[in-house]
Parts: structure tokens; C-alpha cells; sequence
């Protein structure tokens, strides 16, 4: 048996649905165990297209059973619609295969309207969230008056929830001139999904348990990035939950050593969506060219990303932090225009140098990179799978990143189609 916790060592958007896919095949088990719908995963499989945003990847394969773990917050509604679309493309999703913690909690219309309420308020401070009601849902969670899929089971027990959350809602939207919400009808359409929603929903800390002693591998699915980790991230320009490997464990209710091997996604370049810090950002053709090849829009919201040269600062500073064990590099093929490719090795913090990202918001915007600069391949990359068919500056390259971040890189993805892969070293192998 090994479970596997794989988290993306950026800030998001790396390609973790292509290696999720690849290893829920060998997975019994796929768990998503943070975030909410505010995260999308693209998966290519025999040439249809998924776009999944709460689903773990894992429910496109058959024989998985696929879990939305505790950690998670649910939108009920984008659930259900997300259900109907992938199954409209012929993938099976019911008792047998999916799951829903019953602690996992709730996002309800008016946390996305306090989302909107909140960046359009902020003006030039705004944090660039995806307005899915993601950070209000996780304030209820910590303040202890959320909605859980539990509560779904009494409508006694609803309308108190209800009326506890709205106390606190209310105060806040009146205070703000905006209009109070309305309890019964919230309630009404709570209930008239309850049943479509509890018939997944059972104690995932058990399952867990269950398959532990069954030895099923597991695998953990984390949704955006370490770096927008809201203990670890470029705070305030973070996401609400706990990106981080350690999180599996929390998030599911399962103990830290269930994980035996933690995966780190990481572009071979870097890529930001929202407002924040960037150090190695590109406002340049480069920028454009890396934007434009790699496709880089967000699959939720179609936000075009920011992109900038690999950080290799940042990347041996997340992998410390996640305990991650080994690299899968993707998009390597986004390179192969590029006379020339740099990677930040150092920050210049007025005239000092640091190798690690400062705390404060305010010298996170001050540093400045140094660079290593590396000559590029101009030659073409994409569906190569043996790494001794790569460039020589391809893989001086790749062995250049290897080196500065200090773990070994255990796959190289060179498309997004995901045969196209060179393998290192197998995770569920080792």
C-alpha cells in the first residue's frame, strides 16, 4: 500500500489534473481534501475534454471511488450541475463511486454575493478571488456557524442553522446598505436538493479507515497552490484554506502518516492568476509568447494568467514547506521557441541578497530576481517520452532545475495529452 498527497508548488495552475489522471489509474482511492469550485483541473482523456472543478479527477476513470473530503467547501448546486455535465459525457457518478463527507460545509448563495460585495468594495486592494463565495464559506466554517451536509438531514435542525448563520450575514449586509437575505426560501431550495445530495454523504474519516485496512492506494488531490496557502502564501493575496501537503490529513480525517509520498506539480516556467506578488513576472513579448503557448487562462473563471520565468526560490521554499519528495515538471514544451531561458536563483532586497521570499507584503513586491540565464533548445519538445530524445539544453536545463531545488524531477509532462510523459520515477512504485 502508498498513499500519495500531490499539491501544486506554485501558485496554481500547473498541470496537476494531467498527473492526478495519470496516477488515479493506478489509485483505488482519489481524494480532494481542500478548496472549493473556485479551482479547475482540464483533464485530456482519448480526446474529450473534462473540466472539473469540485469532482476529483479520479471520477473519469472507472472502478475509482472519488471523495470530497471534510476539508472541502461545497457549493451543493454547482455540484449537482457539475454531476449532470460530466455525466452527459458518459461518465458514471453515483453510490458506488462517489462520496461526500458529511462535515464537509456548505457554500450558500450569500457567501457569493459577499465575495462580489467585498472585491468590487476593495478597489485597488482587491485580492483577485474568483467571486465563488469561497473565503466567506470558510469564515463561517472557523466561526462556527456554518452549514454542513449533515444539516441537511433535519429541516429542525436546518432553520436553526440558518437563522444563527444570517444573525451574523444580516448585521453585515444591512451595516453595508445591502439587503437582507431571506431565510424560508434559502431553506426551501436547501431542502428540495438535501436528498440528491445526502445519498452521497457518509464519515470519510471512516472510508478512510476502511480502505487503509483493505490496503487501497490512495490517492490525495490538492486544488491550487502552496503559495496561495493562507499560513505559507503571499498573504493577503492567498486563498482561504491550507494548500499544503499536511492538509491531506486534516482534510479527510485521516492521520499525517496515511501519507507516504507527497508530489510537487511545477511549471517550467511560473504562472499567476489574481492580484499579488510575482517576482519573475514578464510584461513582454516573452510574457505574451509563454501566455499564448501554454494556453494560460484560467479553467474556471478563463482568467488569463500572469507568467514569468521559473522561480527556483520560491520552488525550494515550497518543497521545504510541503515536505514534498519528488518534482513533476510540466509544459516543458512552452520553451521550445525561446532563444534563451533564465531561472531565479537569488532575490535582491535593497542590495542584499536573500534566497528566500520575505514575510512582509511590502518586501515581496520590492525584491527583485537574479537570474540564471540557460541557451534554449529551438527545436521542438512536445509528445517526446524517452529524456535522453530531449535537446542537450532541454535537458541541461532540467538537470540545472534538479540541482537548485535539491529533489529529484520523477516525470517530465511535454503535452497535455497524458501519454505524453516521460517517466522517471513511479510514485506508487518506489
Amino acid at each position: 500500500m502508498r498513499n500519495i498527497v500531490v499539491v501544486g508548488s506554485q501558485w496554481g495552475d500547473e498541470g496537476k489534473g494531467k498527473i492526478v489522471d495519470w496516477l488515479s489509474e493506478q489509485a483505488d482511492v482519489v481524494i480532494r481534501f481542500q478548496g472549493g469550485h473556485n479551482a479547475g483541473h482540464t483533464l485530456v482523456i482519448d480526446g474529450i475534454t473534462y473540466k472539473l472543478r469540485l469532482l476529483p479527477s479520479g471520477i473519469v476513470r472507472k472502478n475509482k471511488i472519488s471523495i470530497i473530503g471534510n476539508g472541502v467547501v461545497v457549493d451543493p448546486w454547482a455540484l449537482l450541475d457539475e454531476i449532470r455535465e460530466i455525466k452527459s459525457k458518459g461518465v458514471q457518478v453515483d453510490v458506488e463511486n462517489f462520496i461526500i463527507s458529511e462535515s464537509a460545509n456548505l457554500i450558500l448563495p450569500f457567501h457569493r454575493e459577499m465575495d462580489e460585495i467585498r472585491e468590487d468594495a476593495a478597489g485597488k486592494g482587491k485580492i483577485g478571488t474568483t467571486r465563488r463565495g469561497i473565503g466567506p464559506a470558510y469564515e463561517d466554517k472557523v466561526g462556527r456557524r456554518s452549514i454542513r451536509v449533515m444539516d441537511l438531514r433535519s429541516e429542525k435542525n436546518l432553520d436553526q442553522r440558518l437563522e444563527l448563520v444570517l444573525l451574523h450575514h444580516n448585521a453585515i449586509r444591512k451595516g453595508l446598505g445591502k439587503k437582507i437575505f431571506e431565510k424560508n426560501q434559502l431553506k426551501k431550495d436547501l431542502l428540495k436538493i438535501a436528498p440528491e445530495i445526502l445519498k452521497f454523504s457518509q464519515p470519510v474519516w471512516l472510508k478512510i479507515d476502511q480502505f487503509k485496512k483493505q490496503k487501497k492506494k490512495i490517492l490525495f488531490e490538492g486544488a491550487q497552490g502552496i503559495l496561495l496557502d493562507v499560513d505559507h502564501g503571499t498573504y493577503p493575496f492567498v486563498t482561504s484554506s491550507n494548500t499544503v501537503a499536511s492538509s491531506a490529513a486534516t482534510g479527510t480525517g485521516c492521520g499525517p502518516n496515511s501519507i507516504n509520498y507527497v508530489l510537487g506539480i511545477t511549471k517550467a516556467y511560473t504562472t499567476r492568476v489574481g492580484e499579488g506578488p510575482f517576482p519573475t513576472e514578464l510584461k513582454d513579448g516573452i510574457g505574451e509568447l509563454l501566455g499564448k503557448k501554454g494556453k494560460e487562462f484560467g479553467t474556471v473563471t478563463s482568467r488569463k494568467r500572469r507568467c514569468g520565468w521559473f522561480d527556483g526560490v520560491l520552488v525550494k521554499q515550497t518543497i521545504k514547506i510541503s515536505g514534498i519528495d519528488s518534482i513533476a515538471l510540466t509544459k516543458l514544451d512552452v520553451l521550445d521557441e525561446l532563444d534563451e531561458i533564465k531561472m531565479c536563483i537569488q532575490y535582491d532586497l535593497d542590495g542584499k541578497k536573500i534566497d528566500y521570499l520575505p514575510a512582509t507584503i511590502e518586501d515581496q513586491l520590492k525584491i527583485k530576481p537574479v537570474y540564471k540565464t540557460f541557451p534554449g533548445w529551438k527545436t521542438s519538445t512536445s509528445g517526446i517520452k524517452n529524456i535522453e530524445e530531449l535537446p542537450e539544453n532541454a535537458k541541461n536545463y532540467i538537470y540545472a532545475v534538479e540541482n537548485f531545488i535539491e529533489i529529484k524531477i520523477s516525470s517530465i509532462s511535454t503535452s497535455p495529452e497524458r501519454e505524453d510523459t516521460i517517466l522517471v520515477e513511479n510514485p506508487f512504485e518506489i
